[in-house]
């Protein structure tokens, strides 16, 4: 059978509403897992130990299973608890606290590098702990954090794809909706594989910008 990429052109409405769909679940996903990672991480550093232990576990968990395995527990675990939480959703939170994990390490690490002495200038100015961490330390840390956290940003957009698994409508699913129809498995897989290459090639773009702003403010 030759190849014949003619046949991608009476499905392109369904492949890009497959991308502008992975293009939403990777926002949602990616703010999702950058507040819960400053949050994480700071509860981390900062909280008391009743506090700080268990979300150490519950982070640890999720960097070590596979995210495949997560989904189906959010999915079809929590549905055998009473709580069901809807497919869309269920990507979203999934992709999002196990990227959360990670970025929580970057951002340990990063407000950890802030000098201490800006700490103890806020407090001589009469700023309490959590008002010196929220206009002083956590801004500085998510700067200097910014470049690893993109990075891990491009890694959820290709994580997406897991999510077919579930139902989820992106490009994957919408490419196997597509073969299944026309049996040209080639030619929509490497369709699919140019649009995450596009969007990642934008998505490293603007990173890389954001990056410098931010090295300009540091």
């Amino acid at each position: 059978m030759t190849l014949d990429f003619s046949v991608v052109s009476s499905y392109t409405e369904l492949l890009l509403t497959g991308l502008l769909w992975t293009i939403l679940i990777t926002l949602l996903a990616g703010a999702l897992s950058v507040v819960l990672g400053i949050l994480i991480a700071v509860a981390t550093l900062y909280g008391p130990g009743i506090v700080s232990l268990p979300i150490r576990a519950v982070r640890f968990l999720f960097m070590g299973t596979p995210l495949l395995l997560q989904l189906y527990l959010l999915y079809y675990g929590l549905s055998q608890l009473g709580v069901m939480l809807p497919a869309f959703w269920t990507g979203v939170v999934g992709l999002g606290l196990h990227y959360a994990a990670y970025n929580a390490d970057i951002f340990r690490a990063s407000i950890e590098s802030v000098d201490a002495g800006q700490a103890e200038a806020a407090r001589s100015l009469g700023f309490g702990r959590t008002a010196t961490l929220r206009h002083f330390i956590v801004p500085q840390a998510v700067l200097t954090a910014l470049p690893q956290v993109g990075n891990n940003s491009i890694i959820l957009l290709k994580d997406t794809a897991v999510l077919s698994v579930l139902g989820i409508t992106e490009l994957v699913l919408n490419a196997q909706r597509a073969i299944s129809e026309t049996y040209r498995p080639f030619e929509f897989y490497f369709t699919a594989a140019l649009l995450y290459y596009v969007v990642n090639l934008a998505m490293e773009f603007c990173l890389g910008l954001a990056a410098r702003k931010a090295e300009a403010i540091r």
